[in-house]
């Protein structure tokens, strides 16, 4: 459900720039069929660094498809538009994840509440660090 139905919902709506402190959009590139792909996410956007809890860790389709190829996009709402930047992924499987959410839902309601259905679905968290590039080389 969340697949077919969730995560279209909430992609148009970002795309119209609603949501985007909440949530943003991670475009992977399919590792069979080399086309984008891609899966609204928490924003975890800090400076130039994004980061991502991966609710299903390794067995994650977009975490396969980082495995295939790191180079990534990161869309985040912003004046009622999506703006891309592209980053590398790295896993960080040693990572505390529940001090991360902690840490990234602090004075985000929003990210908090996305967190706890986050961990209430969840089969084996993993964070995700992805290094942005330069916003004006994106």
């Amino acid at each position: 459900m969340e697949t077919r139905v969730v995560n279209p919902v909430v992609r148009f709506l970002l795309s119209r720039g609603r949501l985007g402190s909440t949530y943003a959009v991670l475009e992977t590139t399919g590792r069979r069929s080399g086309r984008a792909r891609r899966t609204p996410v928490a924003n975890g956007l800090r400076g130039d660094v994004f980061w991502l809890i991966a609710a299903h860790g390794q067995n994650a389709h977009y975490v396969h498809n980082l495995g295939a190829d790191a180079q990534v996009r990161v869309g985040i709402a912003e004046r009622g538009e999506l703006r891309w930047r592209a980053g590398v992924a790295h896993p960080l499987p040693e990572d505390d994840v529940r001090a991360r959410q902690r840490e990234l839902g602090r004075g985000r309601l929003g990210y908090k509440l996305d967190a706890l259905l986050l961990r209430a679905l969840a089969t084996e968290l993993l964070t995700i660090r992805i290094e942005l590039a330069d916003a004006r080389a994106a």
